[in-house]
């Protein structure tokens, strides 16, 4: 199984911005944990992170025929991207919805997700968990098909 990880704006700022909702661990730290959380599902992951909405729909177009799930954490994207909602409905690859910061419990604008109902779950405020738990909840959605 081949999922893709997509991290949005701010993503690459890991490590450097408030710690209290998203701890001190940077991008790559990340990449590093949820390679090795791949390796022990048997699981192949990639990863991609982009601050422009034009190039997150761009790659969300070749996930077809690429992946066989995507876990995705649109970062404020989350919370107003139509276009980035639409990407997502348009493939027929299932979506997981990640979060690092508990989203529900914080600006109230967070708690809004345009991109969730189009994924088939949405996990948050895990910390790298979330991602754990996504790459785990397409892993059984695939073995259930």
């Amino acid at each position: 199984m081949k999922i893709l990880v997509i991290n949005g704006p701010n993503l690459n700022r890991l490590g450097k911005r408030k710690a209290e909702h998203y701890g001190t661990m940077t991008l790559d730290d990340l990449m590093e944990m949820i390679r090795a959380h791949a390796k022990a599902l048997k699981v192949e992951v990639e990863f991609f992170q982009s601050n422009h909405e034009g190039a997150i729909i761009d790659v969300i177009h070749t996930c077809e025929d690429q992946y066989e799930g995507v876990v995705i954490n649109p970062g404020a994207f989350t919370h107003y991207s139509y276009a980035i909602r639409d990407a997502i409905e348009s493939v027929s690859v299932p979506f997981v919805e990640a979060h690092l910061s508990d989203i529900k419990n914080r600006e109230s604008f967070r708690s809004i997700s345009v991109t969730a109902p189009v994924c088939i779950e949405q996990i948050y405020g895990l910390k790298e968990m979330s991602y754990f738990k996504a790459l785990d909840f397409l892993v059984e959605a695939k073995h259930a098909e």
